[in-house]
């Protein structure tokens, strides 16, 4: 994949009000005869991206999980790391990520200068992302992991102030994150008053489990949906969310 050639899809889709499907692959959950079949369905259903990585690793093999996908299927590999060790260069990206909603220095620089030589020998493109974990309901690994406090639930302008801070620090994109097995999305005003501020792409995940809460999260201002567990639980909501970003898509095309 070329220079860039990720974060050119992103910003223009972005920039011409064009929303995007990024599905997350965690190595630790999926045996391969289902990752196959959620491959399947990303396949058909359009989806933008595939994300892999998890907050741990345990038993799950991160090269062999991204092979298979590669070998499976054409859609762009991004890696969402949780920890420096969860590198290959079988992938086509990796989110370089920096956790700006925590105070934790690992988190924020520490991990990511231990990253930096091996991500440098590699051939990813390198997407720098201001990653922010929100209260979704209940404490997730990210949070235990990361040692950090999530970003209030109900204060949406301290998200927003937080994401144009990693703009200014030059961020590439600002992933807002609920975090795996949150019980609820990110709210509709967090997402609103964070789009209104920046003028970066907008990844939201987290506890998007219905065709109707991403309709209303891509109204808000999501450039880029992340389905993880909602796609575990029922792989037929890949499809679903699809169609809803089809058809927000067309009456955008419809509309300019």
């Amino acid at each position: 994949m070329s220079a860039n050639k990720i974060y050119t899809t992103i910003t223009k889709l972005a920039n011409n009000d064009k929303k995007m499907l990024a599905i997350l692959v965690d190595p630790d959950k999926q045996d391969f005869a289902c990752l196959n079949k959620t491959i399947a369905s990303c396949n058909n259903a359009d989806v933008d991206f595939i994300f892999v990585g998890g907050s741990l690793l345990t038993s799950g093999d991160l090269a062999k999980t991204v092979r298979f996908i590669k070998e499976n299927s054409s859609i762009p590999v991004i890696l969402f790391p949780g920890s420096p060790n969860q590198i290959t260069n079988y992938a086509d990206g990796i989110l370089f990520l920096s956790l700006i909603s925590g105070r934790n220095p690992e988190f924020l620089i520490g991990n990511q200068v231990v990253a930096a030589p091996f991500v440098k020998k590699s051939n990813l493109e390198v997407l720098s992302t201001g990653y922010m974990l929100v209260d979704g309901g209940t404490q997730t690994t990210a949070s235990y992991v990361s040692n950090t406090n999530p970003l209030p639930y109900d204060k949406p302008e301290i998200a927003a102030v937080t994401a144009l801070a990693g703009e200014y620090l030059g961020m590439k994109l600002i992933y807002i994150d609920g975090g795996s097995g949150a019980k609820k999305c990110v709210s509709l005003e967090m997402i609103k008053k964070t789009k209104e501020i920046i003028s970066i792409p907008l990844l939201i995940g987290g506890g998007i489990r219905t065709p109707q809460a991403a309709n209303e999260i891509y109204l808000a201002g999501a450039d880029v949906l992340v389905i993880g567990n909602g796609a575990e639980e029922n792989r037929a909501l890949i499809t679903e969310i699809s169609t809803v970003k089809k058809q927000l898509n067309n009456a955008s095309l419809v509309k300019n």
